[in-house]
């Protein structure tokens, strides 16, 4: 299901604030480590540390 966009602004330092919204919706945690990828094209994908490492030993790539 896709949700409502929430406008969220590049801090002059680069840090971007998530509403918790967000945050809930993709059953994210306070204090949750996360990697950060460019798809390119102005798209940034955010991904559980955990879940990338087991995909990545799933795929034999580690």
């Amino acid at each position: 299901m896709i949700r409502e966009p929430a406008e969220v602004t590049v801090a002059e330092d680069g840090t971007i604030e998530i509403p918790m919204g967000v945050l809930v919706e993709a059953g994210l945690h306070i204090g949750e480590r996360l990697l950060a990828f460019s798809d390119g094209d102005g798209r940034i994908t955010l991904r559980r540390a955990t879940d990338a490492v087991e995909d990545l030993l799933r795929d034999g790539t580690l």
